[in-house]
């Protein structure tokens, strides 16, 4: 790949959710996705593709400047794609999007972006099914939906409705199957009140959960480590992670705190670079983590679950349930050769790629 003539091109893309997903935050109808093409100036056939993902409530990045950014961005990028690292802090989704379009140019525009053995034989990763918030009767019947189709690992959004009905969900999991033949982890997205959560967190742990992720809001660190250290089940970081660029930040944010574990969204802390680097502070400090997509279409879920895959194959203690479910979440997704079977994300190579509904202007 040359580092200069590349054409840059976007396009917006509202994705639809077959039903409407419930959080702590709100219920989610539609969600926005930009994609990136690049390519090689006089070689439009060969390009890179990249997805910027953003959640309302959640992504850093200002959803009113997207467009503005990408259209001063698109103006000379073959002069200025280096930049990436110290030009998008403020909007890490963009930097993503922009860092995975280049490597799939890099490996030749065919959407194998790290050529390892998840998209060439077959191999598989263990995902969790995920379960959206709603009544108890909806909650159930996703919970029954995932087992039914073969999920090893249930995680279900907690926080929005009350605390006693889910934990009646959680009970009924837990009498059918043991923790060594269904793994169960919570997500609060935030929801719990500091005074209340050490409590909420002790209730939870007659379950033998997994962990529960992101108890309290971010940016209560004292709260935050108070917790990690007093808790009865694993805590896992995941908003708090968002918005810290420096190497520095980091480290002072994990030192205080000791979580458990970390959860990587890479659209939401600036692509694959910016998240090794928190594995890699991560893993000195002896804390455990797995990947977690940001709800992208299938363009960003292959970047991420290759990635994913790789990171795995480099260590084998890395091994454990992905949060990489969110491919059938949407109407008017991207059609790949992405599939899930038994409670596991494949690539099935004989299926191709459409993408033309995706008009680059």
């Amino acid at each position: 790949m040359n580092t200069k003539n590349l054409i840059f091109q976007w396009v917006k893309r509202e994705m639809v959710f077959k039903r409407p997903s419930g959080t702590s935050r709100g219920v989610l109808n539609t969600k926005p996705s930009y994609f990136i093409k690049i390519f090689e100036e006089g070689n439009p056939s060969v390009f890179g593709l990249g997805e910027c993902s953003l959640i309302k409530g959640l992504s850093i990045d200002p959803f009113d400047k997207m467009e503005v950014v990408l259209n001063q961005f698109k103006t000379n990028f073959s002069e200025n794609h280096n930049k990436i690292n110290t030009d998008f802090n403020a909007f890490p989704s963009i930097q993503f999007g922009i860092e995975m379009a280049l490597l799939d140019l890099k490996s030749g525009g065919t959407r194998t972006i790290f050529p390892n053995n998840f998209s060439k034989v077959k191999n598989s990763i263990d995902i969790n099914g995920l379960v959206w918030m709603g009544d108890f009767e909806f909650m159930n019947q996703q919970i029954q939906e995932k087992l039914e189709t073969g999920f090893k690992c249930i995680k279900l959004k907690i926080g929005a409705i009350d605390f006693d009905a889910e934990l009646k969900l959680i009970a009924k999991i837990r009498k059918e199957y043991a923790a060594n033949e269904v793994v169960i982890r919570v997500d609060a997205n935030g929801a719990f009140a500091p005074d209340k959560a050490l409590e909420k967190l002790k209730r939870l742990s007659e379950y033998d959960l997994h962990s529960i992720e992101q108890p309290i809001r971010q940016k209560q660190w004292e709260d935050m480590a108070e917790l990690c250290a007093k808790t009865p089940l694993p805590i896992a970081l995941d908003e708090e992670l968002i918005g810290y660029h420096n190497r520095d930040e980091r480290k002072e944010m994990l030192d205080q705190i000791k979580p458990q574990y970390i959860i990587l969204k890479p659209s939401l802390v600036g692509g694959f670079k910016s998240s090794e680097e928190w594995i890699a502070l991560a893993e000195e400090r002896e804390i455990g983590f797995w990947i977690t997509s940001a709800l992208e279409a299938n363009i960003g879920l292959n970047a991420i679950a290759q990635w994913t895959f790789k990171l795995v194959e480099e260590n084998e203690k890395r091994k454990m349930y992905q949060g990489l479910g969110t491919g059938k979440l949407f109407n008017n997704n991207i059609e790949s050769p992405l599939e899930i079977v038994n409670g596991q994300l494949q690539y099935l190579a004989e299926q191709s790629w459409n993408l033309n509904e995706l008009r680059f202007e």
